[in-house]
């Protein structure tokens, strides 16, 4: 190849790579630093509600206050409001005034799970057990036989709350899903996998020791309650102002002999919610503009409810910050931009038929930029427009972020969505963005440190941007 033609390549193609051939090598340590952050909120928010305490604790580190209506605001001040305890929004006021719009990431703290039933404790051959109603895409025989632990709290008559934590402390016991041993399993083994456990089957084993006489019935049901009544002063008819979540009571961990993949549950979303609070939280000057991080709940199930998305909360937050300003929010709104922070599925050789090679995301490529999301036709999806991603690959470049672009997957092989098309209709500038994920919504994912990396300097250039 002559030196004119390789020249010609290398202006001309893409310079697409894996990243550890672009990567700084300076930056190792400050990688590593971050990806064990990112393991310590995992492991501290295993559900939305633990995520917006973790959330709120981190922020307060760094000056955030609680922001009450009417409070004034100005540049340099750091606030945050908790919704409901299950989502939390963050401001970083800006130099400039609202009415130039903000910088906004916007990322999910809910993931897959199994949540009990409003009535799920019962009795079956004198073993015990919850009934469950998963959440969100699962595929259902990835959670039997693998440990669990229950999270959540449960409201009382009297105004209280009991925090529940059965299974994540050293040495408590864990709970399970029971599967059909295959010596039995021959009809099972010829279902479609989407049937072969089904939903009611998901049901949590609480124990198997009776008390009481052995003519009494429910006595191991008896026993169960009893447990819960001492530990947290409940009866069974508070089950039906609970929310209890069934989540996996595996820890977050390194991955690969060169401890290159962190392993854990619930990367889907919380890397992005990680990267997106950690940038703004490391912000060293009052940025330009104001800087927005959004942390919500419910994408998993379409964004609804007051704690999703769709909600007004953000609507409300972000008019109550621009009326201190005196600015109209829909000026705002028009002048913003948000990088929809959601993760994208990592190309996987083991099941290549499912994904286009061309157009896909690597591990340790950076973080992945997807022009538009969505089911085979782009149904559900905010489809950015060219001069968007042109500005976010300008952003990126600029800050040295290692980017690549990537769909989800072949066009007729299925599809999702992220928050980018609420925030799009909200009139804001919006691009989706994120780490490419392997095993996305199993009880166990896997991501790239370098990709963890990327994604959080990808943030900090968002909210650092000058216009």
């Amino acid at each position: 190849m002559s030196d004119e033609i390789k020249e010609l390549k290398e202006k001309l193609f893409s310079g697409r790579k894996n990243g550890y051939d672009r990567f700084d090598s300076t930056e190792q340590a400050a990688m590593e630093a971050y990806c064990d952050g990112y393991k310590s909120f995992l492991d501290k928010g295993k559900t939305e509600r633990l995520c917006a305490v973790e959330t709120i604790r981190l922020a307060e580190e760094k000056g955030y206050k609680p922001y009450v209506r009417g409070m004034e605001v100005s540049s340099g001040d750091k606030v945050y409001l908790c919704n409901r305890g299950k989502s939390v929004m963050l401001a970083h006021i800006g130099k400039k005034s609202l009415a130039e719009g903000a910088q906004i990431a916007a990322a999910h703290i809910d993931s897959p799970r199994l949540d009990l039933k409003p009535n799920p404790l019962y009795e079956e051959s004198e073993l015990a057990y919850f009934k469950t109603h998963y959440y969100g895409g699962l595929r259902k025989y990835q959670w039997v036989t693998i440990p669990l632990e229950l999270r959540g709290v449960i409201a009382l008559k009297d105004g209280t709350t009991a925090a529940v934590n059965i299974g994540a402390e050293e040495g408590d016991p864990k709970l399970v899903i029971t599967d059909l041993l295959p010596h039995l399993g021959q009809e099972q083994s010829k279902k479609p996998l989407a049937e072969a456990v089904p939903g009611e089957t998901l049901n949590l084993l609480l124990g198997s020791r009776p008390i009481g006489d052995e003519d009494d019935t429910g006595r191991v049901k008896l026993a169960v309650m009893k447990l819960l009544n001492e530990k947290y002063g409940i009866t069974e008819d508070d089950f039906t102002s609970a929310e209890l979540e069934a989540v996996p009571a595996a820890g977050a961990c390194d991955i690969g002999l060169d401890r290159s993949l962190i392993g854990a549950y619930g990367h889907d979303d919380r890397v992005c919610g990680y990267a997106a609070l950690k940038a703004l939280l490391d912000l060293e000057e009052t940025p330009e503009k104001t800087a927005v991080c959004v942390l919500a709940d419910k994408e998993e199930i379409g964004s609804d409810g007051v704690t999703g998305m769709q909600s007004a909360a953000f609507d409300t937050f972000m008019e109550d910050l621009c009326a201190a300003q005196d600015v109209p929010v829909r000026v705002c709104f028009e002048k913003s931009f948000c990088l929809s922070a959601d993760v994208t599925a990592a190309y996987d050789p083991d099941y290549a038929e499912v994904y286009e090679k061309r157009n896909a995301a690597f591990v340790n490529y950076g973080i992945g930029l997807c022009k538009y999301t969505g089911a085979r036709g782009k149904s559900g999806a905010s489809d950015a427009d060219a001069e968007t991603v042109a500005y976010v690959r300008r952003l990126f470049d600029d800050a040295g972020v290692i980017w690549q672009i990537a769909e989800l997957g072949k066009v007729d092989a299925g599809g999702g969505g992220t928050v980018a098309m609420y925030m799009a209709n909200r009139n804001i500038t919006t691009l989706d963005a994120g780490v490419p994920v392997l095993s996305m919504h199993a009880p166990f994912e896997t991501v790239a440190k370098l990709d963890c990396w990327e994604t959080y300097k990808g943030m900090k250039a968002v909210y650092e941007a000058k216009n």
